[in-house]
């Protein structure tokens, strides 16, 4: 039998009237790759902290390698070789890769003095274990995400670690960086480390599980091999009821109708070239590509933020110009970014305030004064549309879910009534329900005449949502496909090429 390296019995904790987790044993093994699925609020990450000390639980016992807390405390965690790495990796941006990979030992040493010489041996070192090559000297923060990450690897295994514990680890990488964290999850795997792989992303979890384990409602409600499980029946079990994609229906474009938005050779330097298409009214257009395709770029530049160096931008045969998010904004185009939390929200201010902050001069009186009754009104009636789950619009935004923040980003730009509007990674860090749920509102603003631009490399939510996908890469517009003439498996290929071409 595999060996059993922690195991928590019968964990309750509470916070306040609410419970997080409610009676709930998890084991995890030696040489196992645990996936730990889950809505947003189902009680994942707080899971997570108790058993690497952060909290302690109300009710249950811990036993790793064998030693029993009732208390355990991050310190207790680290020596019983607990390591987590958290979505943003816990790195020292400002150093370079080499002193990240070796500060925690040197701290550990006591030294003094600083050996640059030892410090680039524990780096490569360091390195070896995963088979990584990183330029030690380069700056964390000019990193990608995926170099990040493997840092955080390597400083965990140099912690000696036994029980590695990443929470939420693609969120920010490509398909291929995917695929390159997965080896390396599988090396580790093979040398005895127990991997808990925490994640709502069930395409990632069919493909990297070993045993799979479900949280709901701060309980857990499935722990079994995953061989055999499917995505339905995982998202079954996430969410408490069957999500049906295979009846979605689209409205038909009408093709002889004039564009609602028309791009020609626009071009922004070292981003994007000669990109034209056209966005017709009732449509969603889907933008995929690799990151640094110019996919980002292209959005930023139609909302203003990156103004394009040539070409030229209609809206409804109009020719306009973009130089300022104002602009675009004064032309009916609106903007949901992929990171909400440091582009799209005001975290500490209440969820109201978010909702109405693009209609502010609509509750403007005399003098400058705000209409708040107006504003309130306003800003209850988007909570209700979007079902913003919260008790109260005064609330502070940071006190929502995931999937009900992205919905506060979506209720400020959908409440000016756009003519365009740019979703850039509209379901990332979005749970299985939340997501379909945001699906059939995108669908639903089609159906009720908006232009939708939206950004993705997730290729299911392409094929549910678009009625065009234009592929790009280094910059320009390489393919345009209709959704019914493509698979999933097919634009899968076609991405996959793009990154062979790309690395060539």
């Amino acid at each position: 039998m595999t060996e059993e390296l922690l195991r928590a019995e019968h964990i309750s904790k509470r916070f306040g009237g609410v419970v997080a987790l409610d009676d709930v044993s998890l084991t995890i093994r030696a040489g196992e790759i645990c996936c730990l699925v889950g809505e947003n609020g189902s009680g994942k990450s707080t899971m997570i902290k108790i058993i690497s000390g952060v909290y302690t639980p109300d009710e249950g016992d811990i036993y790793i390698n064998g030693h029993h807390y009732k208390r355990l405390t991050p310190i207790e965690a680290i020596h019983e070789g607990i390591q987590v790495i958290y979505q943003d990796f816990s790195l020292f941006p400002n150093l370079t890769v080499a002193e990240n990979i070796a500060i925690n030992e040197l701290l550990a040493s006591g030294k003094q003095i600083v050996d640059w010489k030892e410090v680039e041996q524990i780096a490569r070192e360091g390195l070896a274990k995963i088979n990584a090559s990183l330029p030690l000297d380069a700056v964390v923060e000019t990193l990608p995400a995926a170099d990040r990450q493997l840092i955080a690897i390597i400083k965990a295994l140099l912690a000696n670690a036994r029980i590695i514990i990443m929470d939420e680890p693609t969120t920010a990488l490509t398909q291929r960086e995917i695929q390159s964290l997965f080896n390396v999850i599988r090396e580790l795997k093979q040398r005895g480390l127990a991997i808990l792989f925490v994640s709502h992303k069930l395409n990632e979890v069919m493909e990297i599980a070993d045993r799979t384990v479900i949280f709901r409602n701060g309980k857990k409600v499935l722990d079994q091999e995953a061989a055999g499980l499917d995505i339905p029946t995982m998202a079954y079990y996430m969410t408490g009821r069957r999500i049906d994609t295979s009846a979605v229906t689209f409205e038909k474009i009408d093709e002889t109708a004039p564009p609602l938005l028309r791009v020609e050779g626009l071009t922004l330097e070292g981003g994007f070239y000669d990109v034209s298409f056209e966005l017709k009214a009732h449509e969603v257009l889907g933008i995929t590509g690799l990151l640094g395709s110019g996919r980002t770029e292209l959005a930023l530049s139609l909302f203003g933020v990156m103004p394009a160096d040539a070409g030229r931008i209609f809206i409804e045969g109009k020719e306009i110009s973009i130089r300022s998010i104002t602009d675009a904004v004064s032309h009916g185009i609106g903007y949901v970014p992929e990171d909400r939390i440091r582009e799209g929200l005001f975290l500490d201010q209440p969820i109201s305030d978010n909702v109405t902050v693009t209609l502010i001069e609509r509750f403007l009186r005399r003098l400058g004064l705000l209409d708040l009754r107006t504003k309130s009104a306003e800003a209850e009636r988007w909570i209700r549309e979007l079902e913003i789950k919260t008790p109260s619009g005064e609330l502070p935004t940071k006190t929502l879910s995931g999937g009900n923040q992205q919905r506060v980003v979506l209720a400020k730009w959908i409440a000016r009534s756009p003519k365009v509007l740019i979703l850039n990674g509209p379901t990332v860090g979005v749970d299985v329900g939340s997501k379909a749920e945001i699906h059939e509102l995108i669908r639903q603003l089609a159906r009720q005449g908006m232009g939708i631009l939206l950004i993705s490399d997730d290729i299911p939510e392409l094929m549910q949502t678009c009625h065009r996908i234009l592929l790009m890469r280094a910059g320009r517009i390489a393919r345009e496909f209709r959704r019914e003439e493509i698979t999933e498996q097919v634009l899968n290929a076609e991405l996959v090429a793009a990154a062979t071409a790309h690395s060539s």
